[in-house]
């Protein structure tokens, strides 16, 4: 990896955890769209690297919070994710071997519908959901965990409509993704899908992803949640965009 593609990456990274600090969400959908649009990394090596910054950020997370995790609702939700999240990472691989159009049109879809639905506003619920209901959306969630490492949208939606303190919210989500990062990298590993030379200088975004992370607590902007939110929105949509149809006029 060249000294300029390093910067960009690393570029990208400290956008991602700088946003995801500021909304809640979008670390995972800005590196993979980011990745995808530059071709800096190779997809399936930038979701492994997705995963080692998840890891990072819900340890800084959940090193006090751990004791709000919600754990009636957490454990129907990660158990449901971590059966289909391997269901995911075979489908990446199944569309990786067909043509990589593939893996950038279905990326590209999932950043554009995770962006609309992550730009509305859950409609609150009067009393819990279903375990049922948590397997559920964990199960949509371990799909696309499993294929980009971006389970994020299925769960942030699904929990923030429940009637729980947002601090039990964001704990309980956090402890959700980073258990199916590691869960994935041991994936990785034990089908031998070592990522290639260029990935290794990418875990230079890790102490990146720290300081974007410090920086937003510390400085963040003179925006509204409602203003950061709708950026985010646009950001991830027009990557979506941009992603999707070259694939589609090329498949086509």
């Amino acid at each position: 990896m060249t000294a300029a593609a390093l910067a960009d990456l690393l570029l990208i990274a400290a956008l991602a955890a700088y946003m995801q600090t500021l909304t809640g969400f979008a670390l995972g959908l800005i590196m993979m769209g980011g990745v995808g649009l530059t071709g800096l990394l190779p997809l399936p090596d930038a979701a492994v690297l997705v995963s080692l910054l998840v890891i990072v950020n819900a340890a800084q997370v959940l090193a006090r919070g751990w004791r709000d995790i919600a754990w009636p609702q957490f454990l129907p939700a990660l158990a449901a994710s971590l059966v289909f999240q391997a269901i995911g990472y075979w489908l990446l691989n199944l569309m990786a071997s067909a043509s990589l159009d593939w893996v950038k049109l279905v990326l590209g879809l999932v950043i554009v519908v995770s962006s609309i639905q992550l730009s509305l506003k859950p409609e609150a619920l009067q009393q819990l959901s279903s375990s049922v209901s948590f397997a559920g959306f964990g199960a949509i969630a371990g799909v696309m965990g499993g294929m980009f490492s971006t389970a994020g949208p299925p769960l942030i939606y699904h929990f923030y409509r429940q009637p729980l303190r947002p601090a039990v919210v964001r704990e309980t989500l956090v402890a959700i993704f980073a258990t199916n990062a590691v869960v994935r990298l041991g994936i990785v590993a034990g089908v031998g899908k070592l990522p290639s030379a260029s990935f290794w200088w990418g875990l230079l975004a890790i102490p990146v992803v720290i300081g974007a992370t410090w920086l937003a607590k510390r400085f963040p902007p003179p925006l509204s949640p409602l203003a950061m939110r709708r950026l985010a929105f646009l950001m991830l949509f027009l990557s979506g965009l941009s992603l999707a149809l070259p694939s589609i006029l090329r498949l086509v």
